[in-house]
């Protein structure tokens, strides 16, 4: 008992000068791990993202630069790595084996030492100063209110809550089961894969890498790590902040590159396991080139659908705005279409969006650039669509004005377009139709009572089925969406929403064997290890025991 008391006392006392290091009242472009301050990064002050292999921070021969997507001024340059230099993250990888850097019979105590670093990286985010740095540096590179931002950190803080101290080893729980004689039983463990690769977008540039980075950490696997450019200096600040809580500098590899450079090297290095996050056509071409050997959250294109049961419209149509316009309409959860019950039409729940969505502004940014469609690509979608017989602009449909957002990013107000349901079933127009936009767009249509059989067809034929909604009470209406639906992460009741991926529901797509989650215990364990039998057979043999005869 004495042991453990000075165990203790020892384990307290560590923390305690661990946190006295961390001084909170300095200013923030001081915090201990901070290399950049977010709010000085510009074009006189350009902040620098270096690489990280074999435990060494580097830089590169060539930088490339990313321009602030609020003014177009050059302010942050990338170490980026060519495919002449892949090299030393191959070999980086190819160091880590088959069974991982720990697992149930190697190194647990790594399983501690995990539980430990979390615990330390979730009493830093929790700090006020920490919180708005990260939050500060995301609104700069991916633009975002706030608030929205905010959320991002508070929901990383969170899972790094949920996995301090002993949950780390407890994903690795094993299970027993008797075997057929005396000596005989089988083991089911969890097992890494070893060397892995994760690569995630711009929309989410620390909830999304932080989340799947510390899983396959946490399963004992070795991750390279490739962030979208434009915000991959968030990842590198919050490894710099890992590193200051305890992590072994050479548990992770962070690579900065274009989309080719980074394909030659998974092609080299083999990885066990990819997890990407993105586009359906780059995950479809990585499934090919990887032979499988991946898990995917890619493109959704999110519905939602309003049952017959009309209530709070001043809340649905609030939930609808935030849903398709928070963070520009940039989330992969974002409502890309809305089916109405008809009896919604005769409410006031149109023009109530209306309102909301031109509420939105540039000052807060509530409403800013999107990073992956310039504002023409968006209105000759939309004009697309205008053209199907009896499709009508609900709202928006016009640029942004008065503002400094470069070309190369696009800059349009929250808009709704209406499609009739008959048209959206059309072959010739449902691709068009249910293409996904990734920012402030929607396609709003309505069903009569006979419809719904209409409706589900129209859902069940989409290729991606990420999140959905379905907002009722009626708890029939319900079971008869839900059971003819697939999507991962469906909200469903009155306050039924399509985006959130907070850390404590699963947040993935379903209807894949591909399909990765994110957040979850489940997820951590399904994306991030395998499962191995270990079935111990120790005798003795039965006395008198003769070899039989041959079968």
């Amino acid at each position: 008992m004495m042991y453990g008391f000075l165990v203790c006392r020892a384990s307290q006392k560590a923390t305690r000068n661990w946190l006295s290091s961390f001084n909170l009242s300095r200013s923030v472009h001081s915090l201990p791990f901070a290399t950049v301050d977010a709010e000085g990064i510009s074009g006189s002050q350009p902040a620098k993202v270096h690489n990280l292999v074999q435990g060494k921070w580097i830089g590169s021969s060539t930088w490339n630069t990313i321009v602030d997507p609020l003014n177009g001024e050059p302010f942050i340059k990338i170490a980026e790595v060519d495919e002449t230099g892949t090299q030393p993250f191959v070999e980086s990888l190819s160091k880590c084996p088959k069974h991982g850097l720990h697992n149930p019979f190697k190194s647990p105590e790594r399983y501690l030492l995990y539980g430990d670093i979390t615990a330390k990286a979730a009493r830093m985010l929790s700090v006020p100063k920490v919180s708005d740095f990260f939050t500060r540096l995301i609104q700069r590179v991916a633009p975002k209110s706030y608030q929205q931002a905010l959320g991002e950190v508070q929901v990383t803080q969170k899972f790094l809550e949920n996995f301090s101290g002993d949950q780390v080893r407890f994903l690795a729980r094993s299970f027993a089961v008797p075997g057929n004689h005396l000596g005989q039983q089988s083991h089911g463990f969890r097992w890494p894969y070893g060397p892995v690769a994760i690569i995630t977008p711009f929309n989410f540039p620390l909830e999304i890498p932080v989340l799947q980075l510390m899983g396959a950490l946490y399963m004992g696997n070795k991750p390279i790590l490739k962030v979208d450019s434009k915000v991959c200096i968030v990842m590198e600040q919050m490894i710099r902040l890992l590193h200051h809580c305890g992590m072994p500098s050479s548990d992770v590899d962070f690579i900065n590159s274009d989309g080719k450079t980074m394909n030659k090297l998974l092609l080299e290095a083999n990885p066990q396991m990819t997890l990407f996050t993105g586009s359906s056509k780059v995950a479809e071409k990585l499934a090919v080139d990887l032979k499988g050997r991946i898990k995917l959250e890619d493109a959704g294109f999110d519905w939602k659908i309003l049952g017959p049961d009309v209530d709070e419209v001043d809340y649905i149509a609030w939930v609808c705005d935030q849903d398709a316009y928070a963070c520009s309409g940039q989330k992969c959860s974002a409502q890309s279409i809305l089916f109405m019950h008809e009896n919604w039409s005769a409410t006031s729940l149109i023009s109530k969006m209306k309102d909301l969505a031109e509420r939105r502004k540039l000052e807060d940014l509530t409403i800013g650039p999107v990073l992956t469609l310039t504002t023409e690509a968006m209105l000759d979608h939309m004009n697309k669509l205008l053209q199907i017989p009896g499709s009508k602009l609900l709202f928006g449909g016009k640029p942004l004005e008065n503002h400094s957002i470069p070309s190369i990013y696009g800059a349009l107000k929250p808009t709704a377009v209406y499609v009739p349901l008959e048209e959206i079933l059309r072959a010739k127009n449902y691709e068009l139709v249910t293409r996904e936009i990734f920012g402030p767009f929607q396609v709003i249509t309505e069903y009569k009572k006979d419809q719904l059989p209409m409706v589900l067809d129209a859902l069940v034929r989409m290729h991606a089925h990420l999140t959905a909604a379905v907002v009722s009470n009626d708890v029939l209406f319900l079971q008869e969406v839900i059971g003819k639906t697939v999507n991962g992460t469906t909200y469903a009741g009155l306050r039924a929403r399509t985006t959130g991926a907070p850390q404590n529901h699963w947040f993935g797509p379903a209807g894949d064997p591909r399909g990765a989650g994110i957040g979850t215990p489940e997820a951590i364990k399904l994306v991030w290890s395998c499962h191995r039998e270990v079935i111990y057979d120790f005798g003795p043999l039965p006395k008198l025991w003769e070899i039989p005869p041959s079968t």
